[in-house]
Formats: structure tokens, sequence, C-alpha cells
């Protein structure tokens, strides 16, 4: 019984590196279209990363932001300044507090998001469409992991 869980263990580890090693090639391969593209909207990483974060929310406010980007509330400020400045962002007043910042991603910004999406979305059906046996059988574990989960 004890082989049986450390071959397990063994087998889940020897999956774990095959899907690192292809979570770091296609990163790479992302996040070079990713940064040209953010550059053309004057947009970083994590100023995109705060967009992705507020396009799934009806919005939050900046100590939500500071928790989920892991900064300061001066630095989440920051990152939204700049982000209302393009116009991809914009802050409301509570209802019941008006002292109350909310911040909530503008139609530009879910255009963004939705774009760079199926950006990432594209390059990734790309490099699984020529993934060897050994890539289609981690992204097929990696798969199956998602799902239990959900």
């Amino acid at each position: 019984m004890k082989t049986t869980a450390t071959s397990r263990k063994a087998s889940v580890q020897a999956e774990a590196d095959r899907l690192a090693d292809f979570v770091l090639f296609t990163q790479r391969s992302c996040i070079l279209n990713l940064s040209n593209e953010l550059n053309r909207g004057h947009i970083s990483f994590p100023q995109f990363f705060l967009l992705t974060y507020l396009s799934s929310e009806e919005y939050l406010t900046m100590s939500d932001i500071a928790k989920k980007m892991g900064h300061s509330t001066a630095a989440a400020t920051g990152l939204v300044d700049r982000l209302e400045k393009l116009g991809y962002v914009e802050r409301v007043h509570a209802a019941e507090d008006r002292r109350k910042i909310m911040v909530r991603i503008t139609q530009k910004g879910t255009e963004l998001v939705a774009h760079m999406r199926k950006e990432i979305a594209t390059d990734l059906a790309s490099i699984m469409a020529e993934a060897d046996q050994d890539e289609s059988e981690t992204l097929d574990f990696a798969r199956d992991a998602m799902g239990r989960q959900a």
C-alpha cells in the first residue's frame, strides 16, 4: 500500500515537473506577444493584471486592489491613477458611504482584456497544436487535474 502511494506521488511530481516546463515554455511565447500588445496601449504587466481582476468583479475597493496585487494602498492608488488617465478604469463613490472609493473597469478596459485573452488563447492553441506526445499527455494531465478542482 505504501509503495502505491509513493509511486503515485512520484508520478504526480513527474507530471508536475513536465507541466512546469510546459508553462515556462508557453509563458515565454505568450509574454513576448503580450508585452508587445500592452506596450501599444501603454500598459504595464501589473496594470494589466489589475484590469484582469477588475474584469471579473463589479468593482474593487482600493484596499481590495492592494491585497490582490500584493501592494500598499498607495502603490495601488498609483496603478489606478494611471489606468484612469488612460480610460481603462473609473472611480465611483459608494452610495452608502461617499468616502469609500470603488474602482471599476470601463468598456475600453474590458475590450483590452478580451483582446489580450483572445491573443493568449491563439498563442496557446498554436503551441498545443504543435505539442509532441509527451507534451500532449502533460496537457491532458493538467486538464484532468483542473476538472477535479472545479
